[in-house]
């Protein structure tokens, strides 16, 4: 990432992927990145504007109660810089309210435009830094700036990283319910207290896991992505969660888990091969649910794209 980003009189174009977090047992510590994203154009203007196409365009392209807008005129304030009004286009490819990320890659899109049109001068860090103090956890924006599988953990406002490359051969199929879950929803449900059994079950988990996306170890991820910290909880409220989990470990299906808080879930796929016979088990598992969404993908391994100053009002980027 340059922290380079010019003055807040050019145009700016962001980049950033869908994410899904917890994979099972990492919970608010382990996330991956997916290869549908929100792309973001902005320019100085009069006065603010949203064009949005995409998933969710109408919510997107509100200027009051938006998310983008909310983060960078807070950032800007906090910082005590001027509020630049933006003329923002924006096409949307993740699902808002599903466990996709929409939050951490809107929060890091605000984050990089207050960087940019306040001028300052933060370095790629403390973008990421600044996204993750917002989000509350780090797991969805770390994956969501770096680009792959991250484990992370955090101290303070300092975040720590470590990533791997998911294997090219493994598929993703996120399966989308009709209606969204806010994340606020999906916490209360949980516990303050678990037992020592399930905890230690957790972290068995939660190790092998980070292990099985390093060495490209299919075979452990049935295992692997087996939780008891969240996921027995939000069953209730998550009802693909315990339809789709016993297809681990069968029809090319690797391993499944909630994708973040849910609904939806991510299921991984040995390969290209196998994603037509795991959907149709996909679905068949899932019964005649109205509305229900495959969004078949890859696994991104690069992050957020790099900051590129453009002249927007001509519509060509600069290289």
């Amino acid at each position: 990432m340059s922290s380079a980003l010019g003055t807040h009189a050019d145009g700016l174009r962001l980049r950033l992927p869908a994410t899904s977090a917890n994979l099972g047992p990492g919970f608010d510590a382990v996330a991956v990145a997916l290869d549908f994203f929100l792309d973001i154009e902005a320019e100085p203007a009069v006065a603010f504007s949203i064009t949005a196409t995409g998933r969710d365009a109408e919510r997107c392209a509100r200027l009051e109660d938006n998310l983008v807008l909310e983060t960078y005129k807070g950032l800007l304030r906090k910082q005590n810089r001027p509020i630049v009004p933006l003329a923002i286009r924006m096409d949307n490819g993740i699902p808002l309210g599903m466990g996709c990320g929409s939050s951490a890659a809107g929060r890091l899109a605000a984050v990089a435009l207050a960087v940019h049109f306040g001028q300052l001068d933060w370095s790629p860090d403390q973008i990421l830094e600044e996204a993750c103090f917002l989000e509350g956890h780090p797991d969805n924006a770390a994956a969501c700036w770096l680009g792959g599988f991250v484990v992370t953990a955090s101290e303070g406002r300092t975040v720590q990283v470590a990533r791997a490359v998911p294997p090219e051969a493994w598929r993703a199929v996120v399966v989308l319910p009709a209606e969204p879950l806010s994340t606020s929803a999906a916490r209360a449900v949980l516990p303050a207290i678990y037992s020592r059994s399930d905890t230690v079950f957790n972290i068995q988990s939660a190790a092998l896991l980070g292990l099985a996306f390093a060495q490209g170890r299919g075979d452990l991820l049935r295992i692997a992505m087996s939780d008891r910290i969240h996921q027995p909880y939000r069953a209730p409220i998550c009802p693909l969660l315990p339809l789709l989990l016993p297809l681990a470990g069968k029809e090319g299906i690797l391993g499944a888990a909630l994708s973040g808080a849910g609904p939806a879930m991510l299921v991984i796929v040995e390969n290209e091969e196998s994603l037509e016979e795991a959907s149709a088990a996909i679905r068949q598992a899932a019964g005649p649910q109205l509305g229900l969404d495959l969004l078949v993908c890859r696994f991104q391994a690069d992050g957020a794209s790099q900051f590129q100053e453009t002249s927007l009002h001509r519509g060509v980027p600069r290289p």
